[in-house]
């Protein structure tokens, strides 16, 4: 149990939720560098979130790996160090390329980054509080995900455009980085049977760990998806300027904020299984009514429906899986982690439907349909939740 003369390192340690938020960024950029450079269309764009959450598939078990053989704190400071630096690149040169390098490095501090953060908040605080404490950290994210948008468009008005999104983010990012390097953390001695590559995959032999694994590999892509096709939506339907747009996903990220609050209080009387099958089937609807939906008011209620529905999924299944498999909390954590490379599978294929449409009523039917898993795993979800 964490010695209480660490509280204090808290603070940093919860920081680093709002700087894994940054990689929330990644659906405004992608309209405002296609944008930026004439002629390209939305497959050549959807590469941009490809070079991100790639990283998720190819990265996760290795991080888990390394931080048993480094530690958790010195995990996540090697996260926020990879992150400040891809932030630094497109101020120093903005073409195609150097966005995808970017972007790229954005991936990989943040795929390092959330396999490490939750372990290295158990060092922190007590066993008992640690639930209470994840579920604030997703709040802080969701704050750091709602902010994005309107941070990228404040400074689209300025002088030097969108793009200053980029240094002030690394700016963060190395505040984070030298506030937890001087905070005190105690970490637990590490097992170098902790975590293998054999028994993480052994995990997919459990039909129900596969069905959460795709889960998150859903969720993560449609969320990736709707972040880089709302603005394009409302453009479409609404004539709104590209500024003015990408603000739209605000409103999706401030429902997913004020979600996760309510979520947890919700959560706290009744039952996860009964909350998920809400939640999917709201946001199910939601996702329908976008595809028919004219009329800014509305298409903006919409969305914010669906952030309600959306922002207490990922939880849900995460702590489900580890429910059902608590010998091996870590195999786990890094297995779903995996998962997050979702969010660079959907977006090519919604930007090959995009530019074969020229509309983008297909690629939310495409993201509804991708939706109808969330409501094939309830019962998996009510099953392994009475089993635990």
């Amino acid at each position: 149990m964490p010695d209480s003369r660490f509280n204090k390192a808290i603070l940093p340690v919860m920081f680093g939720f709002f700087i894994m938020g940054f990689v929330d960024i990644v659906g405004v950029a992608t309209n405002y560098v296609k944008a930026d450079f004439s002629g390209m269309n939305d497959k050549v764009a959807g590469l941009i979130s490809l070079s991100c959450f790639l990283w998720f598939l190819i990265l996760s078990i290795p991080t888990g790996i390394l931080m048993n053989k480094i530690g958790r704190k010195k995990t996540v400071l090697l996260s926020f160090g990879v992150t400040a630096v891809a932030m630094l690149i497109p101020a120093i040169r903005y073409d195609f390329t150097f966005v995808l390098i970017a972007f790229t490095m954005l991936g990989i501090g943040n795929t390092i980054l959330q396999v490490a953060l939750n372990p290295l908040v158990s060092s922190v605080v007590s066993s008992d509080k640690l639930t209470g404490t994840m579920t604030l950290g997703q709040f802080i994210k969701a704050i750091s995900s709602f902010l994005g948008p309107i941070l990228t468009a404040a400074f689209a008005g300025g002088v030097f455009g969108w793009k200053m999104v980029f240094p002030a983010y690394a700016a963060i990012t190395l505040l984070g980085m030298v506030w937890l390097a001087l905070s005190q953390i105690k970490e637990p001695e590490i097992k170098a049977s902790d975590i293998s590559f054999g028994r993480t995959f052994s995990l997919l032999k459990d039909k129900y760990i596969v069905m959460f694994f795709i889960g998150i590999l859903v969720l993560v892509g449609v969320d990736v998806g709707m972040g880089v096709t709302f603005p394009k939506l409302l453009q479409e339907r609404c004539a709104l300027p590209l500024e003015k747009a990408g603000m739209g996903n605000s409103v999706y990220f401030l429902a997913r904020t004020i979600g996760a609050f309510l979520g947890g209080i919700i959560l706290m009387k009744y039952s996860a299984p009964k909350f998920f099958t809400g939640s999917a089937v709201l946001a199910l609807a939601s996702l329908v009514g976008l595809v028919f939906a004219k009329g800014l008011v509305f298409i903006l209620i919409l969305v914010a429906l669906f952030g309600l529905g959306y922002s207490n999924l990922f939880s849900i299944v995460f702590s489900t899986s580890m429910l059902r498999v608590p010998e091996k909390t870590n195999e786990v954590s890094s297995l779903l982690i995996v998962g997050v490379c979702g969010g660079g599978v959907i977006t090519p294929l919604l930007g090959v439907i995009t530019d074969a449409s020229g509309q983008q009523a297909p690629a939310i039917i495409a993201l509804a349909a991708a939706w109808l898993f969330m409501v094939i795993l309830i019962p998996f979800i009510r099953k392994a939740r009475s089993n635990s």
